[in-house]
C-alpha cells in the first residue's frame, strides 16, 4: 500500500512531514534530489508566511546544493547575517530584482541582464556577470517578496539582476504568477545558476525535480483533495 493510499484513511492534522524539505511526506521528493556542485552561492530568504505552503519550492531548490542557505524571516541587518558568514563584498552577490523592468523591454538576445539603480542596463554585461560570487533569491508570493525587499536595505549593495523566460512556469494553473515572466523560486535558481556559470544542466536538473514535485502534489491531490500543510507560529521562533 503506497503512503498515500495509507494517509488517505487518516486525519489530515495528522500527516507527518519531512524533516528536510518540511513537506508533508506524501509531497516529498527528497530521495531522488541530485546534488549539484556549484561554485556560485545561493540564499533564500522566505517570508514567513510562505513556508508552509503545498507547492512552495525554496527547501526543494537548496537541497540541489551544498552551499544553498535558506532563512525564514523578515529582514536581517546584513547579507553576512542572512548567510551567517563574512562576505568581503556584497557587489558581487546579485538580488533578482522585482521592480518594473523587464528583459523584453531592452533590446538583447540575453535571457539575463544586470541593471543599475535606475533600471538600465548595465555596460560590460559579461565581465559584470562573471564576477558574481552568489544569488539571492525572495521566496514569497509578489507582495511577500517586495516587503523583503523593502525592509533589507542592503540589498542596494548587491548587483541587481533581472531574467527574460523563453516560456512560462511550469506551475501553468496549479499557482497563478503575478507577471508573465514570473517564475517559482526553483526556476528562477535554476536559471540564474544555470546562466552565471555556462551549464545548462543546473535548471535542467531543478526543472526536473520541479516537475516531480508536482506530480507528487497532483497526486496526493487526486486521492486527498483535504491535504495541507501543518501551520506554525513563526513569531514564536526566534528569527536568525
Amino acid at each position: 500500500m503506497s503512503k498515500i493510499s495509507e494517509l488517505k484513511a487518516g486525519e489530515p492534522e495528522a500527516i507527518p512531514e519531512c524533516p528536510r524539505c518540511l513537506k508533508p511526506v506524501p509531497l516529498c521528493i527528497c530521495e531522488s534530489i541530485p546534488t549539484i556542485e556549484s561554485r556560485i552561492g545561493l540564499l533564500i530568504l522566505q517570508h514567513p508566511q510562505e513556508q508552509d505552503r503545498a507547492l512552495g519550492t525554496a527547501r526543494v531548490a537548496a537541497l540541489h546544493f551544498k552551499n544553498a542557505v535558506v532563512k525564514i524571516g523578515l529582514s536581517w541587518p546584513s547579507l553576512a547575517k542572512a548567510l551567517g558568514r563574512p562576505i568581503a563584498d556584497p557587489s558581487r552577490w546579485a538580488v533578482l530584482y522585482l521592480g518594473s523592468a523587464k528583459v523584453s523591454d531592452f533590446e538583447t538576445d540575453r535571457d539575463l541582464l544586470a541593471i543599475d539603480r535606475k533600471g538600465e542596463a548595465e555596460e560590460n554585461q559579461r565581465a559584470l556577470l562573471k564576477e558574481i560570487q552568489g544569488i539571492v533569491l525572495l521566496d514569497g508570493t509578489w507582495s511577500q517578496a517586495k516587503a523583503l525587499w523593502w525592509r533589507n536595505a542592503w540589498m542596494l549593495k548587491c548587483q541587481r539582476v533581472i531574467l527574460g523566460p523563453a516560456k512560462p512556469s511550469l506551475y501553468g494553473k496549479l499557482r497563478k504568477e503575478p507577471r508573465q515572466d514570473g517564475l517559482s523560486t526553483i526556476e528562477a535558481a535554476g536559471m540564474l545558476l544555470s546562466n552565471l556559470e555556462k551549464r545548462p544542466e543546473i535548471a535542467e536538473t531543478l526543472n526536473a525535480s520541479f516537475v516531480r514535485m508536482l506530480a507528487k502534489y497532483q497526486e496526493a491531490q487526486s486521492v486527498m483533495p483535504e491535504l495541507k500543510p501543518k501551520k506554525r507560529d513563526w513569531r514564536r521562533k526566534k528569527q536568525a
